[in-house]
């Protein structure tokens, strides 16, 4: 097999993206995200974490030690990353079901309910490598998972999330979008 150091990618930089639950994603790498999406701003410079995972189920035979076949029984999807800047966009995704509110003249109320309800989001990703550019989207998912809010004198407040990606009524759990040559199909 050849090696090729050209083809070693980094994200450089990039944005995570949400909207409403069927809000038309973008079809290409070159025009702006559509109308509906927002971007979450700054993120820590970890980055985001991409993680896909399958898993199956052995058959067995009273004929055969070893398994006969293996059956896929899940896909799972993840995005996970910190937002660091404290929007309305970036607390509303971390508390569910929340409002912001004016509280008096130039004070805001965060609302956090004690039963939120699911709230499913439409979720970008784009990344970029010099003129190599990434769109993942996924057009049904959740944020699954939070870490702690760190609040200290030496760190930014970071909101830490992990999105799940859920079946949509396409075949695909999400679509990712790339002007990379290394991709090329043979």
């Amino acid at each position: 097999m050849a090696t090729d150091a050209d083809n070693v990618r980094v994200g450089l930089n990039g944005s995570v993206f949400i909207a409403p639950k069927g809000t038309a994603a973008p079809t290409d790498l070159t025009a702006a995200w559509p109308t509906g999406w927002v971007d979450l701003g700054y993120l820590s410079d970890d980055g985001v974490s991409m993680e896909y995972s399958t898993d199956s189920e052995d058959i067995t035979a009273w004929q055969s030690l070893s398994p006969v076949r293996k059956v896929l029984t899940s896909v799972d999807m993840t995005l996970g990353f910190t937002a660091i800047e404290l929007k309305g966009s970036t607390i509303s995704l971390y508390f569910p079901g929340s409002e912001l509110t004016e509280a008096s003249e130039g004070v805001t109320q965060l609302s956090i309910p004690a039963a939120p309800t699911p709230d499913e989001r439409a979720i970008g990703l784009e990344w970029r490598d010099g003129d190599i550019t990434n769109r993942l989207v996924i057009p049904r998912g959740e944020v699954t998972d939070r870490g702690a809010i760190t609040i200290g004198r030496s760190a930014a407040v970071g909101l830490e999330m992990t999105v799940s990606a859920y079946a949509d009524s396409a075949p695909e759990i999400a679509v990712w979008l790339s002007n990379d040559p290394a991709w090329a199909p043979a």
